[in-house]
């Protein structure tokens, strides 16, 4: 099977309703590979799915739906199972500074760096433990000892991105 689109996600409230009941098969990607719109994945039930999306389409995202598989029940059309795209923790660094200042020469020193970075409010509900605005990239072990250094709080931990790490275009 083919997915040239998605068919919706189990966590906004329309799709996951249209679903409940349904068996679940999960495709589990690394994040990276949430930004790559031709492969070849199969579900922890060995269902092999090719991926091929077009140009300009959004990455996927932990909850997608990628297939629907009619069941044999009594009802006519009853849904059996969907095939859904479940990410992989990513070891990550959750850098918390405590003043402006501190953020700021965090996010410079490590931008020199090209290091791929995503920034969260403590509004999005993916701040720090303490709840702050945080500065997550992916674990490097050089990264861990900048901060040690310099003494800017941080964190390490396992999480799910919702979005890809991805190097930004840029020209010197």
């Amino acid at each position: 099977m083919i997915v040239t689109e998605i068919l919706g996600n189990v966590y906004d409230g329309g799709a996951s309703a249209a679903y409940d009941g349904c068996h679940r098969e999960r495709v589990v990607l690394p994040s990276a590979a949430l930004a790559k719109r031709i492969q070849r994945v199969r579900s922890d039930h060995g269902t092999e799915l090719g991926i091929r999306l077009p140009p300009g389409a959004p990455d996927l995202r932990d909850g997608d739906i990628l297939a629907v598989h009619q069941g044999g029940g009594s009802a006519a059309g009853a849904l059996g199972s969907i095939v859904v795209v479940s990410v992989e923790a990513t070891d990550v660094l959750v850098i918390a500074p405590r003043t402006i200042g501190e953020a700021l020469f965090a996010a410079h020193s490590l931008g020199n760096r090209h290091l791929q970075a995503q920034f969260f409010s403590v509004d999005s509900g993916e701040g720090g433990q303490s709840g702050q605005d945080v500065m997550v990239c992916q674990y490097d072990h050089t990264v861990q000892d900048f901060l040690d250094r310099h003494g800017i709080p941080y964190s390490r931990e396992e999480r799910v991105m919702a979005v890809p790490f991805r190097h930004a275009e840029h020209t010197h």
